[in-house]
């Protein structure tokens, strides 16, 4: 007995659990499945018994009646035998008796009652054949009156006569097998109830006992738990009872480690994603981007377009000054569209000649908010990766709307578009955090990879609103690109900026 209870107290927590299931439920089992067999070779004998009552009511109780009938209107020529329904009503009946014999728990005595019944069949057909040619024959009358009235309605009688005997006996049958059931049913409640006394005793006994050595511990790991909820990590649990609680020590003083760790982790994704907004900023400083602007410039006042110098070098003002002042990550879609439309002014003069715009963007959402730095990307994909890659001049659109409480900025251009297999490949890695690596033109332009751009527009709206927004494309190659960004829609308070016109 003291090597049992040493056993046990030793014995790992989900072993004592086990063990306590199969001492309480194996009893329960096993008489539940004592049941459930004799149950059910009960009710399976039951339901052939019945199916097979009804089966035996299929067979018409008029077909005395019925037959009887049909064979006079032959004999007095009424019909003829094709169209009579004697050959159909005969087929029918032995169609029921098959059905009735394929039964498996039919008593003998009415598996012979169902071989008289063939046979009764058997001899209706050469009744009827010999009525159909005595009036081949002719003048038979009184021959077919004699067979209709001592062969044919003696044997349909007892037909008759059988199958109702055949569904007597299956009913006495029934009512047998339902007093078996409800005998077993009565003496199957006084076990139960016996082995429902014996269950809750051990229940007690072993919940008692369980609890003991399961409460200590746990309360010991409750303890420390509400030490790390409270932000104490530098707390451990130290606990040799039980093996199971033993893991679930260890296990503890891990997690905590982990999440130690994982604070530093989200500490260095913070850091990582400023920097990456850094590059991002840094990326629209391109100085050859500068540099071909400052060219145009001067290409400008050496002709002395003094208005179109003007114009530049206060768009090149605004495009700066939205990408560096002030250190906000988040503007509003009016200050965003104020940037957009410098950079498009300055790309204008440069490419007067394949590049127009169009900006119809509705006032109302020009308070709502957006990350910095959201358009001006997009449009330079659909500039330089779009329109300067279709022979001809080409035009981008930025529009917008509101609808469900939601904001959609559509920019739209009608250039070379992508193919089917390269959207794919973007919209998989755009989604996955891919990048491209930079392409140099053969001008010697740096080009940013286009999936790089789309990846930081997009990563950056849901960190900031939430995976529902951000950014989709849909474009077919030979017409154009459409790049939709969704926001929600949210009015900032002050005044919205908005775009200045000439």
């Amino acid at each position: 007995m003291k090597k049992i209870k040493h056993l046990w107290a030793d014995m790992p927590l989900a072993s004592k659990i086990r063990y306590s299931y199969v001492v309480i439920i194996l009893p329960i089992l096993i008489l539940m499945g004592f049941f459930v067999v004799t149950l059910t070779i009960q009710n399976r004998r039951y339901n052939e018994i019945i199916d097979a009552a009804g089966s035996a009511s299929e067979f018409s109780l008029d077909f005395k009646k019925d037959f009887d009938y049909e064979t006079y209107l032959v004999i007095v020529e009424n019909k003829t035998y094709e169209e009579s329904d004697l050959e159909s009503m005969l087929n029918e009946a032995t169609r029921v008796v098959n059905s009735l014999d394929a039964k498996t728990d039919i008593s003998s005595d009415n598996a012979t009652r169902l071989e008289d019944i063939r046979k009764y069949l058997n001899n209706l057909s050469t009744y009827t054949h010999r009525i159909r040619d005595n009036l081949k024959d002719g003048d038979k009358y009184e021959d077919n009156i004699e067979i209709w009235e001592n062969d044919v309605q003696i044997v349909t009688g007892l037909v008759r006569e059988t199958i109702l005997q055949f569904i007597y006996y299956e009913i006495q049958d029934m009512q047998q097998v339902k007093n078996e059931m409800l005998s077993f049913y009565e003496k199957g409640f006084s076990y139960l109830f016996l082995a429902a006394l014996i269950v809750l005793a051990l229940v007690i006994l072993i919940s008692f006992n369980l609890s003991q050595s399961i409460t200590s511990p746990v309360r010991e790991l409750s303890r420390v738990t509400e030490r790390v909820a409270g932000g104490d990590l530098s707390v451990r649990a130290n606990l040799d009872t039980g093996a199971e609680l033993g893991v679930l020590s260890r296990s503890l003083d891990e997690m905590i480690e982990r999440i130690n760790n994982l604070i530093s982790q989200v500490r260095t994704e913070q850091e990582n994603l400023r920097v990456a907004e850094l590059e991002l900023l840094q990326a629209q400083i391109n100085p050859h981007f500068l540099y071909n602007t400052l060219d145009t410039i001067i290409w400008l006042a050496e002709a002395g377009d003094q208005t179109k110098v003007v114009s530049m070098v206060g768009s090149l003002s605004d495009f700066f000054r939205t990408s560096l002042g002030q250190g906000r990550d988040i503007v509003t879609i009016g200050e965003e569209m104020k940037h957009v439309n410098s950079y498009l002014e300055i790309q204008q003069v440069r490419y007067q000649d394949i590049l127009t715009y169009s900006i119809d963007v509705p006032k109302e959402i020009y308070g709502s908010k957006i990350p910095k730095i959201t358009l001006q990307p997009l449009v330079e994909n659909a500039l330089y990766h779009g329109i300067k890659n279709k022979r001809g001049g080409g035009n981008i659109s930025i529009t917008g709307k509101i609808e469900s409480e939601c904001i959609y900025l559509y920019i739209e251009d009608n250039g070379i578009g992508i193919t089917q297999e390269r959207l794919e490949q973007i919209n998989r890695k755009k989604n996955a955090g891919e990048k491209t690596e930079t392409q140099t033109d053969a001008g010697g332009n740096r080009e940013e990879g286009e999936i790089f751009g789309l990846y930081n527009v997009n990563e950056r709206i849901r960190l900031k609103f939430g995976q529902r927004y951000g950014i989709h494309i849909d474009s077919e190659y030979g017409k154009g690109t459409v790049v939709t960004v969704l926001l929600p829609y949210e009015i900032a308070s002050g005044e919205a900026a908005v775009i200045e016109e000439d």
